[in-house]
């Protein structure tokens, strides 16, 4: 005895029938165009398919206990869903990730608003940017307008409020490599909306641009770290004039917000006056008062996408050095030699634009 499948026309013997639907299928047709749900384990036609082809779901399983993410689409249980508002007050269904991303695309967050932190890249060395504009306000539609530009692609930046600043506030990023932020991170469109928004960092005199790394690329243990971040500082003063020059400062403005711990013969001396209490600050040059970072606070604002990325080319330089280089090694390197070594494209640039590179000077680009 022998049927016809009604799908693929072709005649099988009996015992491979497979009725469905009222129908009777072949074991490949069945296969092909119908699906089991992974909710009640129903087979359905694969053209109702409610889920997506990893997750198939029948219709009444998707109504009755999923939704999908609006902002990326993904499937989401119900009890799992997050719900928000457009700006037209239309109800909006997220997945956790979204919901997130969309919250702190929204706001301005107070000061001391601290997310949980999102790596990108490879580490253990990360930085994380703060980066100051004002001029244009502290709103909201400008930050939302901030925000989908730098976290299209995933949670990459927050905003927040700044007292220092008049009419600003604070771009800062989840930690990230400085590869990720070099090719990942969308910082020319970030920079390009905040001009066409109205704002200014370097031109408007009160913002820095601040980067934090974190203490892990400095070794496994505190002990070892504490002798690459003594190092660190010993580079800073001993090239204090490279550096000042380097970061568009003042030395008054530097009085104020990143002031320098003074020279010291030896790296460990330096580290043991700046974690001294009386001389402990956040408004130091490098700021050690944070328990799993370094901050480097030094640099002035600038909305000039080859800068910010030339800062982070600069910091990983010294970092490399300071890992890498004895302290007797270290205190005999010169600025020349040090620069010389230096041989990404935006830090050297940079370095020529503010005379620092051996003595080979281009135009400067405008900072904004």
């Amino acid at each position: 005895m022998s049927f016809v499948c009604e799908i693929c026309g072709f005649e099988f013997p009996d015992d491979r029938e497979r009725e469905f639907d009222g129908q009777q299928l072949c074991p490949n047709c069945l296969n092909i165009h119908t699906l089991l749900c992974r909710e009640c384990g129903q087979r359905f036609w694969r053209t109702d398919n409610a889920g997506t082809e990893e997750f198939p779901l029948c219709p009444s399983c998707y109504e009755e206990h999923y939704t999908t993410c609006c902002r990326c689409h993904r499937l989401v249980r119900e009890n799992e869903a997050y719900y928000g508002t457009t700006d037209a007050g239309e109800r909006c269904t997220y997945c956790e990730r979204c919901f997130h991303i969309v919250d702190q695309d929204t706001r301005i967050h107070e000061y001391n608003y601290k997310p949980t932190p999102v790596f990108h890249g490879t580490g253990p060395r990360f930085f994380g940017v703060e980066l100051e504009i004002d001029e244009a306000g502290e709103c909201t539609s400008s930050a939302r307008a901030l925000m989908a530009v730098a976290n299209r692609d995933g949670a990459h930046a927050y905003c927040k409020h700044d007292g220092s600043l008049e009419e600003g506030f604070e771009i800062v990023t989840h930690p990230m490599s400085l590869d990720y932020h070099l090719t990942q991170m969308p910082w020319a469109e970030v920079c390009r909306k905040a001009v066409s928004l109205g704002y200014l960092s370097h031109q408007a005199g009160t913002c820095g641009l601040h980067v934090h790394v974190s203490r892990a690329a400095f070794g496994d243990t505190p002990e070892k770290q504490d002798a690459v971040i003594a190092r660190i500082l010993y580079f800073f003063e001993k090239h204090w004039e490279e550096l000042l020059k380097f970061s568009r400062r003042t030395p008054a403005q530097l009085n104020h917000w990143a002031a320098r711990y003074g020279y010291q013969e030896q790296p460990k001396d330096i580290l043991e006056h700046a974690k001294d209490d009386r001389h402990a600050s956040r408004y130091t040059c490098v700021n050690l008062t944070n328990a799993d970072t370094i901050e480097f606070r030094i640099f002035r604002g600038t909305l000039r996408v080859n800068t910010i990325l030339a800062t982070l080319q600069l910091l990983d330089r010294i970092c490399d050095v300071a890992l890498a280089l004895s302290d007797d090694v270290l205190k005999e390197m010169s600025w020349t030699t040090f620069a010389a070594g230096c041989e990404a494209p935006e830090l050297v640039q940079y370095l020529k634009e503010r005379r620092l590179y051996v003595n080979e000077p281009v135009a400067d680009g405008e900072e904004i």
